[in-house]
């Protein structure tokens, strides 16, 4: 978290609405442990990472989506998932990311 801050901190003065990822929970292997923090603002500029690049653009897909609607929502990759090979996942793990909108 503390390596997306400075960014975070200029997005408050510039005014833009920002939504943070959060790894929660990892099953099997995965590239990003559980407290692994990215941030989307709403222009599409990115701070820190998930996944260590394999599900990153997925990622900022869902963090715009999420600015837009407000709303939380757990967010989930998986091995098994169609979708994990399509963005990248390809470790054989499943990873949980808690995504939701910052209120300055």
């Amino acid at each position: 978290m503390r390596e997306i801050l400075p960014d975070l901190q200029r997005w408050r003065r510039q005014g833009k609405r920002v939504a943070i990822a959060r790894v929660v929970d990892v099953e099997g292997s995965g590239p990003r442990l559980p407290g692994a923090a990215m941030a989307v603002a709403e222009d599409g500029e990115v701070a820190g990472s998930v996944s260590g690049g394999c599900v990153e653009g997925a990622v900022v897909e869902a963090g715009l989506a999420c600015i837009e609607s407000g709303t939380r929502e757990l967010v989930t990759f998986g091995y098994s998932d169609d979708d994990a090979f399509a963005v990248g996942l390809t470790c054989g793990g499943t990873i949980h990311l808690f995504l939701e909108p910052l209120d300055w």
